[in-house]
């Protein structure tokens, strides 16, 4: 591994790749020529890029390698090569929310995300799938088809981060940009193996929505490695006037707050209540294999010195008040924005979509705020829960995987909408809540395809929620590779 070369490079984490590269071990332009390789050998299997440069990656490479030359310092992501989701805008390149209407348009401005990712020295690789207008847990489309799971080609990689997740785990990139509006990024990070972070709202600066401030969605992070993803939101993180939700550096290192001086070195968790969940409380079936996955998971914990106790918050029925407070209102300024009638007439817009575009549309004021109050009962419920609890746990999504170009699991066929997007995934209540949450790997079903666990934290304890995931990930070490790399 000396040389950084082959296949330890592919599966090296993003903290050495910028190690070395810095240190004048392993040179940029080596990274970028061996996974510009990958995508052009993997990508058209996967459908995971749907932009993709190789000029402009190895002019930014030349660039990092001159800076290392000079002396210079590219920064704390020198040479890593990452994506952005194609919903995060970048100046010059795609910016459609992958809907067939938008085909051709470009951004003409830099999300904060994508102008820290470049200056901290990383080596963007392209931009990722999504659904059009992420607005369900798939990633397949009219305007650039569908993505597929690199654990098995036939099998959906979840979504909306769908590109992100596949391009991550079949080694394509050591870290992805996502977002993360239901579970966007926790959904497809489960599915594919790997983890899934989506922090406070605010702790990363978001314009996903440039004309709106949402308190719901949020950038975040897929890498195979909890310390990868510290390193990643350590660059992100911070205020900008861009988004007046953003919030205080307050003077984090996430990379730090892995590991805690005063720990017990045996027993790090001694002292965590953790709340074990297999529904949260919502009700739902969840497939016996998956369960059985995340309840023996759940014992590391107990090994790591945390009591674990079953429980869920008693919260008022989140399903609906995702639906009402957030998912409707969010998608009903759209009703103006596209000829609808076109784009249906010409089959290129998902009916669903359009569903949901046409009932936020309608919604009364009232409805809408009713349901709000009901969200901030929500998040009342979780506060007053973790006052007793350090962490929620549970499955991160309910089933084991579904088939790439499906709408969704087959056992919700014919239920109401709502149902078929929200009735598999236990992470949107933390979308409505605005709180850290993170999914890691915990196996494989008989079948070959990822299980993810989800923990929950409180209230801007995005630090303790990765710190967590730290010690899980240290007593359960995720090994596997997907046999599509």
């Amino acid at each position: 591994m000396a040389d950084g070369n082959g296949d330890d490079l592919t599966w090296m984490t993003a903290t050495e790749i910028a190690e070395r590269v810095r240190g004048g071990r392993l040179s940029a332009g080596d990274v970028a020529e061996h996974f510009l390789e990958r995508i052009a050998r993997l990508n058209p299997a996967l459908n995971a890029f749907v932009h993709h440069d190789p000029a402009e990656v190895r002019r930014r490479a030349a660039t990092i390698d001159a800076a290392v030359r000079s002396g210079e310092d590219p920064g704390p992501l020198a040479g890593v090569p990452y994506s952005l989701k194609e919903s995060t805008a970048a100046r010059g390149l795609p910016h459609t929310g992958a809907m067939a209407a938008m085909r051709g348009h470009v951004a003409d401005f830099d999300a904060v995300v994508t102008r820290r990712l470049r200056t901290a020295g990383g080596l963007l690789m392209g931009k990722t799938n999504l659904p059009e207008n992420g607005y369900r847990c798939g990633t397949d489309g009219h305007l650039y088809g569908v993505t597929r799971n690199p654990w098995n080609l036939d099998a959906s990689p979840g979504g909306s981060s769908g590109g992100a997740a596949a391009s991550v785990a079949a080694g394509l990139t050591p870290l992805a940009d996502g977002s993360d509006g239901a579970g966007s990024i926790r959904v497809p990070g489960a599915m594919c193996g790997l983890v899934g972070f989506k922090p406070s709202t605010g702790r990363i600066p978001q314009q996903l929505l440039p004309t709106r401030f949402a308190t719901f969605l949020s950038h975040g992070i897929l890498a195979r490695s909890v310390p990868d993803v510290a390193l990643m939101l350590n660059v992100e993180a911070g205020p900008d006037a861009a988004d007046p939700l953003s919030l205080p550096r307050d003077n984090i290192d996430y990379v730090r707050a892995l590991t805690d001086e005063g720990d017990d070195a045996g027993r790090p968790l001694r002292g965590w209540r953790i709340a074990w969940s297999p529904d949260l409380g919502i009700g739902g079936d969840t497939d016996p294999e998956v369960l059985d996955l995340c309840q023996s998971a759940v014992s590391a914990f107990e090994e790591l010195g945390a009591t674990v106790v079953t429980a869920a918050p008693p919260w008022p029925n989140p399903e609906e008040s995702m639906w009402d407070s957030v998912w409707l209102p969010a998608y009903a300024p759209d009703l103006d924005a596209y000829d609808w009638d076109a784009l249906r007439r010409d089959g290129e817009v998902d009916e669903e979509l359009y569903e949901i575009v046409a009932a936020g549309a309608a919604a009364s004021g009232s409805r809408t705020a009713a349901a709000d109050m009901v969200r901030a009962g929500v998040y009342r419920a979780f506060a007053a829960f973790l006052s007793e609890h350090d962490l929620l746990v549970s499955p991160t999504v309910r089933v084991p995987g579904y088939p790439a170009g499906r709408f969704g699991p087959a056992h919700l066929d014919g239920e109401p909408l709502r149902r078929r997007i929200l009735g598999w995934i236990n992470t949107y209540p933390f979308n409505m809540t605005g709180t850290p949450a993170i999914t890691v790997p915990v196996g494989l079903t008989s079948a070959g395809l990822p299980v993810g666990l989800q923990l929950a934290g409180g209230h801007l304890e995005d630090a303790r929620v990765l710190r967590a995931a730290a010690r899980f990930e240290s007593a359960r070490p995720w090994r596997h590779r997907p046999p599509f790399s």
